[in-house]
């Protein structure tokens, strides 16, 4: 009896608890209001993830991308129950490089600079770029022959992005990057011009279920 009474007492704490939860995710309509509600919660099961439409290909992704900017999912199990609300949507320019780093961290600029300039003639000997990023370049684009996939503004350097997207470049032509902050010195080739990719973020919490 004494249980009883405890779960009577606690269902309606909980049943607040989790209208309250959803009042919350139903304010958020922003990245910055995700990530105040994270802040402020510190919820061990929660993180906002950003979905590419190029790159992201599976069924919980197209579902996302089917919904317009504050449109929610949820999925359930035995054990938890998952929200995925989206929070911006936009499309983004992004483009496609071929890159050779250089990384001059251990070694002078000019030898940086002196070992791209051999690389640099080699190239217009005919050896091909992705061979010449297997052997020469440093990061883990070497493994794929300098191949950065699509990548937009601001997920490389500053410097980079100047030169590269900050200028207009036609494909398959090969041109030079110093990123002398970071020491890193680049042979770069374009091989897709900017093209608008629909991007979400999205805000996914999870809790579970009792």
């Amino acid at each position: 009896m004494k249980y009883l009474f405890t779960l009577l007492f606690l269902l309606p704490l909980l049943c607040f608890s989790q209208e309250s939860l959803e009042k919350q995710l139903d304010s958020i309509s922003s990245p910055e209001d995700a990530t105040a509600f994270l802040k402020e919660n510190k919820p061990k099961q929660g993180k906002l993830f950003t979905f590419n439409k190029a790159k992201h290909k599976t069924r919980l992704a197209n579902d996302l991308f089917s919904l317009s900017k504050g449109g929610t999912k949820v999925t359930r199990t035995d054990f938890k129950k998952t929200y995925y609300k989206v929070v911006d949507k936009a499309e983004v320019n992004y483009a496609k490089f071929n890159i050779i780093v250089i990384n001059a961290s251990k070694t002078s600029e000019e030898e940086a600079k002196l070992k791209r300039t051999k690389i640099l003639d080699q190239y217009y000997e005919g050896y091909k770029f992705k061979d010449l990023a297997k052997h020469n370049s440093s990061g883990p684009t070497a493994r794929m022959g300098g191949d950065t996939g699509w990548i937009k503004a601001g997920e490389m350097s500053t410097a980079f992005d100047e030169i590269a997207f900050g200028e207009n470049h036609a494909t398959d032509t090969i041109f030079l990057v110093d990123d002398v902050e970071n020491k890193k010195y680049y042979l770069v080739i374009k091989t897709e011009n900017k093209t608008p990719i629909e991007e979400i973020t999205v805000l996914k919490f999870s809790e579970n279920i009792d």
